[in-house]
Formats: structure tokens, sequence, C-alpha cells
């Protein structure tokens, strides 16, 4: 695990954040705490660790302290910032907008704001959607409405032709909402502008609805993914309770981190098997999900099956993958094929089954956020902007031992965050199922 190695070789680590240049501009901002750049928010909060960490490394592992500085890089009148938002969506997305053009009107008094249409697609010459003009009073009611205003997309784009967009459109500041691939995409595009000697700023705000970015506790949407998904479970659980050996199947989004689901059965104590990419598992045999449904059916008569879109993507053999438009692997139908293993096997032992498959990811990426989530993405937009206009840049606001933090994006961007296995978390999900006691 990423956290394990950390500590063990920290000084492999790069937790500088790059800088376009020397702040000097007076901040704006009146009667506010003000963060310096040597605060640090440290890797670990175990004093055993850190005990040892001062002893043996010689770079402490700490992530810079996200927040308001007291000098800025960029003058506000002076100063056009454009927003962008990519990948699939994710609740919360409409917040951050509202969130960084209110901060950025409100705050710090810039008024040239603006959103580029349909991801990176906007910043290339083949885009007929020019920017969108944003402002805090049309923004006013966008937070109440699921999916991004901006829209979005996937796809490369050329590095090359979207600096030249930035540069004809006079940007000073990008900010980039989305996920490891959209993060790829502002690191790229970060790289460029260095080489260019520009001065544009490059801000991430990381956006993932699995919650599988690395070097960050917490991604926006997520809490609401998984209210949404134990309403679904529930749903699930009355369906199964109500038929005669009745079996509800509810298929979570999680590519390569089964964290809603593991959540979500948490939140939700009806679960008896929940199946993450994480955790192997064989469908047939005495140590099988199918034998173990069965002998759940016997006891309870009914029973709840959790599975994560990633999950189980071993037991299609040799069937060739394919990607979509991001290079992302594209995965098997993972509760169609438990759904089809089910019902041979109860056929051939001479027993009916009632299954019901629910698989509700784009309800569940396309609703406004619950309030606590809203919140969330505000403090985000927030402290994305207080980076910006610092000319902080290559850089994502992560969130960490319960403090907003600065996150070079190459760091962020390594591997994709997943279950620990010895977590509290997943601990908790074997304690709540007893799955333990089947699959192994």
């Amino acid at each position: 695990m990423i956290y394990e190695d950390v500590l063990k070789n920290p000084d492999l680590y790069d937790f500088t954040v790059p800088n376009i240049g020397s702040p000097k501009v007076l901040s704006p901002l009146l009667q506010r705490q003000f963060v310096a750049d040597d605060e640090r928010i440290s890797f670990s909060s175990q004093v055993k660790n850190i005990i040892n960490q001062i002893r043996t490394c010689e770079i402490f592992p700490s992530f810079e302290k996200a927040g308001p500085r007291k000098h800025i890089f960029y003058k506000p009148e002076k100063t056009r910032v454009a927003i962008v938002t990519c990948g699939g969506l994710c609740p919360g997305l409409n917040d951050v907008i509202k969130g960084l053009v209110s901060v950025l009107n409100m705050e710090y008094n810039v008024s040239d704001v603006f959103g580029i249409r349909y991801g990176y697609k906007g910043l290339t010459q083949s885009s007929s959607f020019p920017p969108m003009a944003l402002d805090i009073i049309t923004l006013d009611k966008i937070h109440n409405q699921g999916g991004t205003i901006l829209g979005s997309s996937r796809g490369n784009q050329d590095p090359k032709e979207m600096v030249d967009e930035l540069t004809r459109l006079n940007i000073n500041i990008l900010f980039c909402i989305g996920g490891d691939g959209t993060l790829r995409g502002a690191m790229a595009i970060a790289k460029e502008i260095a080489e260019r000697n520009l001065q544009i700023s490059v801000i991430g705000v990381p956006k993932t609805i699995d919650n599988d970015i690395n070097f960050v506790e917490k991604t926006f949407g997520f809490e609401t993914a998984v209210q949404v998904a134990t309403q679904v479970i529930s749903s699930a659980h009355s369906e199964a309770e109500g038929a005669e050996n009745g079996i509800g199947i509810v298929k979570l989004m999680g590519r390569d981190s089964g964290f809603i689901a593991a959540t979500a059965t948490l939140a939700n104590s009806v679960v008896d098997f929940c199946l993450i990419p994480e955790s192997r598992f064989n469908l047939e045999g005495s140590n099988g999900l199918i034998e173990s449904l069965a002998i759940k059916i016997k006891k309870k008569k009914h029973a709840v099956v959790v599975v994560a879109e990633g999950a189980g993507q071993e037991l299609f053999g040799g069937e060739s993958a394919n990607n979509d438009s991001a290079e992302n692997v594209l995965q098997k139908d993972i509760g169609g094929l438990i759904c089809e293993e089910i019902t041979n096997y109860f056929s051939r032992s001479g027993n009916s089954v009632s299954i019901k498959y629910i698989d509700p990811s784009y309800q569940i990426r396309s609703v406004p956020t619950v309030a606590t989530d809203a919140v969330f993405c505000y403090q985000l937009a927030q402290y994305a902007v207080h980076a910006g206009m610092a000319g902080k840049t290559n850089t994502l606001i992560g969130h960490w031992n319960n403090f907003f933090t600065h996150v070079p994006i190459e760091l962020a961007t390594g591997q994709r965050r997943k279950v620990d296995l010895d977590s509290a978390l997943w601990r908790g999900v074997l304690s709540v199922t007893q799955q333990d006691n089947y699959l192994n």
C-alpha cells in the first residue's frame, strides 16, 4: 500500500508544490487568518511514525497547508480565470463551479471568469462552443441540479493546442475539475506552460465518485453517492425479503476501488455479501459465492449482494477488454454474470429463486449533493481559489487529517487509492456481513 511505502521510503516522494513566481501583491482579503508556505500537515497522524520520521528522514513527509496567503501573485483586477469540468458526471460539480465563481467574485473581486464547454475539447480549435462568461448572479441556483452546466467529455487532447487556446484567451488561472484522467491532462498542460515560461497557474479540484485519488482522503460526491447507494440497497433488501428465496443484487460504481460498495454496506447492515475489486472471490466451489449464497438463502430465506463494478473481472477469463476514450478499461458486467450463474445453479438444483438486479450507477452520479457534500464542495472551491491567486500551479486541493492541503498533481496521479483490506472500513464490512465465514 502507498501509505506504508511513504512511511518506509519517505525520501522517494516529493511533496514540493510549484509556484509560478514570487507573490508580491497584498491580498484583498480582510480580517483573515493567513497561512504561510512553511505551514505543513504531517503525512502520518501517529506519534510513533512522526518520531521515527523526524529521526530518520532527510525530508519530513508533509503536505503544504492550503489556505489564503497574505501576499498573492496575481492582481485581481487584471486576472482572467477559466474553469473546466471533465470526465464522468459526479454529484457536486455545479457546487464547485458556483463556489469557485463566488470566491473569485466576492472575495478577490475577480470579474473575468469563464467556463470552458465540454471538457478539454473546449480548449481545442475544433470546438464550436465559445467559453461561457460566469458570474455569481447567473449561477445562483445551479447547486440545486445535478451534472455540470459546462458540460463534460472524455479524451486526450493535445496540451500544446490547449495552451495555445489559454494564451489566446489571456487566461491566468485554469481550474480543472475531474478525476485521474483530468488531472493527468492538467499536469500535461502545466508542463507545457512551464516549457514556454508562461505565467498561468493550473489548479486541480479532484473529482471522483469512487474516492480513489491518492494522497486525498475524501473527494466530493462520495458522501452523496453513499447516501443514494444506501437507499438503493434498502430497496433491494425489501424486494428480496418480499419474495420466496429472494435475492437482491446491487451493482455500484467502483472501477478499481470498492469504497462506495464497502461504505454503503457498512451504512446499511442488511447486506450478506460485499464484493470489491481489491478482494478476489470465486463463483463456484464450496467457498464460492454461489454455494455460500445458497446457504444464506436456506437460513434467511433471502439475501442481498452488493458488488462494485470492477469486482471479479478475472472471472471473465480471456475475454479481451476494451478501453473508453480516456483509455480507461471498460469493465465487464459482473452483476449480470452473477445473476446468470445464480439462476443456472438453482435451476440445476430444482429450486427457484427471485432475483432483482439493480444498477443505479447513472442515477447516483447525476443527483444533486447532500448537505455535507455541498459544504465540502464549497470548501474545496475556496481553497482552490486561494491556491490559484497565490500563484501555485500543477497542484490539486487535497484533504488529509482533517486539513485542506496542496498536493502536487504528479504525486496524486501515480496510482489509484484502493481499499486497504486491513483497514477499519473493510474489517467493519466483514463484521456486518460475516462473509468471511463463507468466502475464503
